[in-house]
């Protein structure tokens, strides 16, 4: 009898972890069937053609040997090792993981009302399940540049969840009236102790004045933070702000730079005009979000200071985020009218670029993350538009330093780097359309030597 029901005991326990198992899958959370690699032994990339990230042009000749979760060596055709998992990427083309500098991996999947309202493990799950979508467009690292992401980093970075590695922002520091202000009027004047529902879940943190900001900097650092957000100008998706209005005082901004630097990282700040932008290199802050409004005195400004610009292809087309209301659209369109304008300007003064999407509260738009990165032709040659999203994406992630929550290089194929590889249907030399499409055209997902994704003859 005891033998009995221990089995129906068993049973039970073994259904209900196939029953929750089965819940997360229907999430998209649960871990993806990997191709099978030995254990200890190094696996061989062969047959392929590669852009390492840096260098403008394809490069044949050489295999790709990975291990520990590195690139190892980069052998002559048939010189490396031969206890070896061997994968014939069938003359394709291999480039290094992509990745998305300006991402909400919680904001993304959800629309603006609902991570204003609904229940904030909804929101979590449906960010899990975009996470694992991100990771299947090719994106394997993402800068996040605000919102509540400890946790579902955490969750990818222990195996439990599928998704890119993940540059921690927190909670985007906005003040009163500024672009991470989402309060309804009538909760105004604020009181003592008065925390918004986006504070509390760790979306946004209103601060003013310098203590105040060194507050919330500080503890998003203290949360894990790999560089800090702060909002600098008017949005396009804030309802108060106009575009053209400063945001933080410079006093502010070193408060914000100042807490960073003890830390040894960085701020990173939304802004769209010349004001905010001078300001923004004034305080210190290195890396620019959006821009799209500078002129040329401030973009050369910022090619002079060494200050990163992460620029959108922000065009108001079919991919754009989605405004219902009117003012929002018209920043949009505003929004659009200088971003050919500031590739251009940015490209002649010699900016660091990186690319970035910054899809918003838009569960449709993330789909379309590939597509954005291959519009970046439009203003320079395919693999310069690749480089952006690699080789100089990885760079501007290194400016995390110490806080930097993955040790090692990113964004390029070489030498102990990190062994994030992709290998596409397409060439890269001639066009980027292919990245319109991974579904049918992402052949090998690689994140730190681990293959997510197999589809090779």
């Amino acid at each position: 009898m005891k033998r009995m029901e221990s089995d129906i005991s068993r049973r039970q326990l073994l259904g209900g972890t196939a029953a929750v198992v089965g819940m997360f899958a229907g999430f998209g959370l649960a871990p993806l069937e990997l191709r099978a690699q030995t254990p200890g032994r190094p696996t061989v990339l062969t047959n392929l053609r590669f852009f390492d990230g840096t260098t403008l042009e394809m490069q044949t000749g050489r295999d790709i040997v990975v291990g520990g979760g590195r690139i190892t060596g980069l052998p002559a055709t048939g010189t490396g090792p031969t206890d070896a998992d061997v994968i014939d990427c069938g003359g394709q083309s291999v480039t290094p993981g992509l990745i998305d500098c300006h991402w909400h991996a919680t904001l993304v999947g959800v629309r603006q009302i609902a991570a204003l309202t609904q229940d904030m493990g909804w929101v979590h799950l449906m960010a899990g399940r975009e996470a694992g979508a991100t990771l299947m467009s090719g994106f394997t690292t993402v800068r996040d540049t605000g919102g509540p992401v400890f946790g579902l980093k955490q969750a990818i970075d222990q195996g439990a969840v599928t998704g890119p590695r993940i540059f921690p922002s927190g909670a985007m520091l906005s003040q009163t009236s500024g672009h991470g202000d989402f309060r309804l009027l009538n909760s105004l004047p604020r009181m003592a102790n008065d925390a918004d529902y986006t504070e509390r879940t760790g979306v946004a943190a209103i601060a003013d004045g310098r203590n105040e900001v060194l507050l919330r900097t500080r503890e998003q650092l203290m949360k894990g933070a790999s560089q800090i957000k702060i909002m600098a100008g008017g949005g396009v998706a804030s309802p108060y702000d106009p575009l053209e209005t400063a945001q933080y005082t410079l006093d502010e901004m070193r408060a914000a730079v100042e807490a960073a630097a003890d830390y040894g990282t960085y701020v990173c700040a939304h802004v769209y005009t010349p004001t905010g932008s001078m300001r923004c290199i004034e305080a210190g802050v290195m890396s620019i979000e959006h821009g799209q409004l500078a002129d040329e005195a401030t973009i050369r400004a910022m090619a002079d200071a060494g200050v990163w610009w992460s620029i959108q292809p922000f065009l108001a087309d079919e991919d754009a985020n989605q405004y219902a209301d009117p003012r929002s659209q018209a920043k949009q369109q505003q929004v659009a009218q200088g971003t050919v304008r500031a590739f251009e300007l940015g490209r002649a003064e010699g900016v660091k670029m990186a690319f970035g999407t910054d899809v918003l509260f838009n569960p449709t738009g993330a789909a379309t993350q590939g597509r954005q990165l291959a519009k970046l032709s439009r203003f320079m040659s395919p693999l310069e538009a690749l480089r952006m999203a690699t080789g100089a994406a990885g760079e501007l992630l290194a400016m995390s330093g110490d806080r930097a929550p993955y040790p090692g290089t990113l964004g390029v194929i070489s030498e102990g780097a990190l062994a994030d590889i992709l290998v596409w249907d397409g060439d890269p030399e001639t066009n980027l359309d292919f990245l319109s499409d991974p579904e049918s055209n992402l052949r090998l997902v690689m994140k730190g030597g681990r293959i997510f994704k197999e589809e090779l003859a």
